[in-house]
């Protein structure tokens, strides 16, 4: 008998929800794997394997560390971005409650940073929920209207998971520093697609995940700045690992997977990027055609590989069950079962009706040509159908 073929994998335009690992990428983290690799512990200081463990962590570590233009002894290692953001939200609010109660963020943040501050809300801390403009940004008056003697923390995010849009890190920073407040931006969607320094642009603490920038899953870090003023409180403890911070044994293969991803992210962010603006361009260009479409993600201060799109007269569930053979989703992946639309369309004020018909593509490294021409040959025909029977009555 002949050996069944596996049916073809969906065209994937969700890279907002994970990127696949890059081969070289993985290539670097089976070296840290079997019996005869650098498999030791790297906090095992007391014979070589574990020294040489340690080496690739700490390269891993400048690896990050550079892509921000921060200094190695400022990342700490995490199991991913939600992690960080909890580390950074709670963990300073904690070590920090002298100086005052009081957090301010937006209602569009992801749901890592918006259910850490419902949690801080319930220990008694208080929270100012900012609701964006239209194009999903904050502007440095907004968050100045909101911000009092006893604000602690501003967390506000670099580059939004479901629209795309950018906002502007050092003019944000900038506010939150003039009344005492620290920083903490979640730059999770942010590694090579805007540009990133920490000291420039005056962040004290940032958010990183290692499989939103063609790295592994579970692994992460955050940024915190060093200065007394920006102390963080451990939540995970034993051992005291990460100066105290975060206990655990270290993952080496991952974190020096995530090194690597990161490196490679910053050498590569230019021609990627214009590719990828290219393959947005022409999916939007091809959008045209199906008509009664509504761009979500804004014109202006967006990154060009995430296109929200609500489709008139369709129901999104019903469009991604026709489109079985494209790989897209209807918001933020860690919010994808609920059957409510999504929070932060609904946040930026989309009608209900249009929020309920919007689909969320997102462009990599390793989309083509070939997917956007076929992509579109599906909407189309989805569409249509779905159209159709209401078009009959």
């Amino acid at each position: 008998m002949p050996t069944p073929t596996a049916p073809p994998l969906p065209v994937y335009l969700d890279y907002a929800a994970t990127t696949p690992v890059d081969e070289r990428v993985a290539r670097v983290m089976q070296r840290y794997l079997t019996v005869d690799q650098l498999f030791a512990n790297p906090a095992s200081r007391s014979h070589m394997l574990g020294w040489q463990a340690e080496q690739a962590v700490e390269q891993a570590r400048r690896q990050v560390a550079d892509t921000i233009g921060a200094d190695p002894r400022e990342i700490v290692w995490t199991s991913g971005a939600t992690e960080a953001d909890n580390l950074a939200l709670t963990g300073f609010m904690r070590a920090n409650r002298e100086r005052g109660m009081h957090l301010v963020t937006s209602i569009i943040e992801h749901k890592a940073v918006v259910d850490t501050a419902k949690a801080l809300e319930s220990e008694g801390f208080e929270v100012t929920w900012l609701t964006p403009g239209r194009d999903g940004r904050i502007s440095p008056a907004q968050l100045e209207s909101a911000l009092r003697d006893d604000t602690t923390l501003v967390s506000l995010m670099a580059v939004n998971n479901e629209l795309g849009t950018v906002n502007d890190l050092k003019a944000l920073a900038d506010t939150a520093h003039a009344f005492g407040a620290a920083f903490h931006t979640d730059a999770a969607q942010a590694v090579g697609r805007i540009a990133l320094d920490v000291a420039a642009q005056q962040v004290d603490l940032m958010s990183l995940s290692a499989h939103k920038a063609y790295g592994p899953k579970g692994v992460g870090a955050l940024y915190v700045k060093r200065h007394p003023d920006i102390r963080v409180e451990a939540l995970i403890h034993g051992g005291g690992h990460e100066r105290g911070m975060r206990s655990g044994t270290l993952p080496t293969h991952q974190i020096a997977g995530m090194g690597e991803a990161f490196a490679m992210m910053g050498e590569h962010s230019g021609p990627d990027q214009a590719r990828i603006a290219e393959l947005s361009a022409r999916f939007l260009a091809g959008l045209d055609e199906v008509g009664g479409i509504h761009v979500n993600s804004p014109a202006e201060h967006g990154v060009p590989n995430i296109v929200n799109v609500a489709f008139e007269g369709v129901d999104s569930e019903a469009l991604l069950m026709a489109l079985r053979d494209l790989a897209v989703s209807t918001g933020s992946a860690c919010n994808s079962a609920s059957v409510e639309p999504s929070y932060v369309l609904l946040g930026v004020g989309t009608p209900r009706e249009l929020a309920h018909a919007s689909l969320r593509f997102s462009f990599g490294r390793f989309t083509t040509d070939h997917d956007i021409d076929h992509a579109l040959d599906l909407i189309h025909h989805a569409v249509s159908g779905l159209r159709a029977p209401a078009a009959a009555h």
